[in-house]
């Protein structure tokens, strides 16, 4: 599976607004094609939109996986552009026994929520849209490539194509670096800029690098959930 859809509607000016409201600014897309989340429909481009296309842009981009320590139970993330503005933000019981992780937006709004499943060998984690955990609102689900893995690297899997591995993240602990590839093509990397001065802070900065049309949302989901069955970040 080579290619992907690229939602086409014309991104949102006013979703916060919307969110106010009550409605939802990230509204589901189906399409006459195929399926929106990044399901591949087709040969006629090469983009992957997973979460939403306003977190797709025509360029190169990076940003700044911020890492702050809260206590001993875990860490808070916030996700910076070069002018240092919020982008995106992680959050999540650090403490539950079951493993969740919100991602929303700079207004605070749920993007998706990630989920580990406790039964799975493979360390298998389920990623809904919003804060529920409705079946129907499932968009895709990740896992270890093997349950004994001496290298960090986990397989993504569409809902609608559970069958096909359609992503791969493939991360290495001596240098705390990962790399997310869609079949053979590297679509983003991260590295750790912080230092061990950073570390004894409690601090920890990673730089993720991101190609052009590419979801940042959904790659740092997927950073996310690297970091939580290997300690990445």
């Amino acid at each position: 599976i080579s290619n992907f859809v690229v939602i086409s509607e014309s991104k949102s000016r006013n979703f916060r607004r919307e969110a106010m409201a009550g409605s939802d600014p990230y509204e589901y897309q189906q399409l006459s094609c195929g399926f929106a989340y990044g399901v591949p429909v087709g040969t006629q481009n090469t983009n992957v939109v997973v979460v939403n296309d306003v977190f797709s842009c025509p360029y190169p981009l990076e940003l700044t996986v911020k890492k702050k320590c809260k206590g001993l139970s875990g860490a808070k993330l916030e996700i910076v552009d070069l002018k240092s503005n919020i982008v995106l933000r992680v959050d999540g019981p650090h403490h539950s026994f079951n493993k969740k992780r919100v991602l929303r937006d700079p207004a605070g709004y749920p993007l998706l929520t990630m989920r580990e499943k406790l039964t799975s060998w493979n360390h298998r984690w389920t990623v809904h849209r919003g804060e529920g955990s409705d079946p129907t609102e499932l968009m895709f689900t990740v896992q270890r490539s093997h349950p004994l893995q001496w290298r960090a690297r986990l397989d993504v899997f569409f809902q609608s194509h559970h069958h096909l591995r359609n992503f791969s993240v493939v991360g290495t602990y001596h240098d705390d670096s990962a790399k997310v590839y869609h079949a053979d093509a590297l679509i983003a990397e991260v590295k750790d800029k912080s230092g061990f001065g950073g570390f004894l802070k409690g601090k920890q900065d990673f730089v993720v690098r991101i190609n052009a049309g590419v979801d940042y949302a959904f790659i740092v989901s997927l950073l996310v959930i690297l970091n939580e069955t290997n300690s990445i970040f």
